[in-house]
């Protein structure tokens, strides 16, 4: 039987608006500056990475301000 560390996880690139793009575990949901092979804190292995277009929110935000 395989442990939950042998399930493969993506990372969910998470692009913002003013500030550098993060990447989020799917596992464990914590986040780094870039993509790892397999997740720092997890050490799940990573197969793919997922666009989240989180500065499309931000915008909104920005154009609610004006």
């Amino acid at each position: 039987m395989f442990g939950r560390k042998n399930k493969p996880a993506y990372w969910i690139r998470k692009t913002h608006l003013l500030r550098a793009d993060e990447y989020e575990c799917s596992a464990c949901g914590r986040r780094f500056d870039k993509p790892y092979v397999q997740c720092p804190n997890c050490g799940r292995n990573m197969t793919k990475c997922k666009y989240d277009p989180t500065w499309v929110d931000e915008a909104e935000m920005l154009d609610i301000l004006d």
